[in-house]
């Protein structure tokens, strides 16, 4: 009887490591790392450009904290949001700031940082960089030649 106890507590031990084994096999293996661009051309004065901004922050973060290497480009009207994030009274001040702090590479459209007015400010601002490679735009061409996928928000 003993020995029945025995092999009955073994097999149900190996089964459960075998169980637990197949689970983590089961798991789906961390894809390769992927490229993406984020172009967020929301503007700053509606409640929905607010959202697109914010959403552009949060795919930022879980897709580089994930090990994807992201861009987050401020193009047209969201340029506007380039300036806006930069200032600490912002209620998206920090979630910026935690992006950069994470490595996310920032670009800012120089054409349309003048054409909405916010230029003059991104200058003065640390660690700007106005980006202009295409008519005064940033190049699309350039990042989807070097594999990136593009969300635009």
């Amino acid at each position: 009887m003993r020995h029945i106890r025995f092999a009955a507590v073994a097999l149900l031990v190996a089964g459960c490591a075998k169980t637990e084994r197949a689970e983590k096999s089961a798991t789906p293996a961390v894809p390769d790392a992927r490229k993406l661009l984020i172009i967020l051309q929301a503007d700053t004065d509606r409640h929905e450009g607010m959202a697109r901004a914010l959403h552009a922050l949060l795919y930022a973060k879980e897709l580089k904290t994930a090990g994807h290497a992201v861009t987050l480009v401020f193009d047209g009207a969201g340029t506007g949001w380039a300036k806006l994030m930069r200032e600490p009274k912002n209620h998206l001040h920090g979630k910026y700031k935690e992006l950069m702090g994470l490595g996310v590479v920032e670009v800012i459209c120089d054409f349309c940082a003048g054409a909405f007015k916010v230029r003059d400010d991104l200058k003065q601002a640390p660690g700007v960089k106005l980006d202009g490679e295409v008519e005064g735009h940033p190049s699309l061409t350039k990042w989807v030649a070097q594999g990136y996928q593009v969300i635009v928000l």
